[in-house]
């Protein structure tokens, strides 16, 4: 299978890129399994998703190989096909509580570039090199990159890695907003791991809500969105998350969310 998806009992789900051998470019196969991989995710226990992707590099983007073999409208078609399963795959995770962890090595480019950038927290080793790539070809951005860019780096500079491709470092990547921290490619499973599993004792709800704060804040007026906080903000201090956090810190002791059922 292009994507492998390992949900371990305590509701950690790892979803891995396995076509290593080829950069883990995305052919249909491949955005069909992350599909399969987003849907799996819904389920109530699971608390939190570390993306990563096997071999030298995270994602090279799209499988120019599979489409070159097409033409016309047949390839138009595979890649609605594609994009379709794709793009329900990133919308699958950002309407999931749980938040998403992505480490990222090597090349990342084009839609590899949407699925490090759709994480809530991205890790890149310092090896890691970030490339838009679609221009350089005749294509237009897909995977949610046209979206992410401007809102993580700002539109001057999303459009001076879309339209320019150049190649930006790790360290680059990181210094703009586009990745969230830079560590050794030798700590970056570890790190990923270690950033996954704290969030995974987290109170999944409250992550729930605060993504989808955060998503909506960026294009919504100032009033309405103070009145969706105070909302959210009561009905979290009402629920077992909100009651069991100031409960451990009254009591003060650590918080345990991962006791509290998920619709409590």
């Amino acid at each position: 299978m292009s994507v492998g998806t390992e949900i371990d009992d305590d509701g950690l789900a790892q979803v891995t890129l396995r076509r290593g051998g080829a950069g883990n470019a995305i052919d249909l196969d491949l955005a069909r399994g992350l599909l399969d991989a987003a849907r799996a995710c819904e389920r109530a226990d699971v608390r939190a998703v570390l993306l990563t992707g096997e071999g030298k590099s995270f994602c090279v983007g799209g499988d120019l190989r599979e489409f070159s073999r097409l033409s016309g409208e047949a390839l138009e078609k595979h890649l609605t096909a594609v994009t379709d399963a794709l793009h329900d795959a990133l919308r699958t995770f950002a309407a999931i509580d749980a938040p998403m962890v992505a480490a990222v090595q090597g090349a990342v480019a084009g839609a590899g570039i949407g699925l490090a950038a759709a994480a809530d927290v991205t890790l890149a080793a310092d090896n890691a090199t970030f490339t838009a790539a679609y221009t350089g070809i005749g294509y237009s951005p897909d995977a949610g990159v046209s979206w992410f860019l401007p809102r993580l780096v700002g539109p001057k500079r999303a459009l001076d890695l879309l339209l320019t491709n150049r190649r930006i470092p790790a360290a680059e990547a990181a210094a703009i907003g586009l990745v969230s921290r830079v560590v050794a490619p030798d700590r970056l499973a570890a790190e990923a791991a270690r950033t996954a599993e704290a969030l995974r004792v987290g109170p999944t709800a409250a992550f729930g809500v605060t993504r989808r704060l955060v998503a909506s804040g960026l294009t919504a007026d100032l009033g309405p969105h103070l009145d969706r906080e105070a909302r959210a903000l009561a009905a979290a201090a009402a629920s077992g998350e909100g009651r069991e956090g100031v409960a451990a810190f009254l009591g003060k002791r650590a918080p345990d969310f991962t006791r509290v059922p998920p619709s409590s």
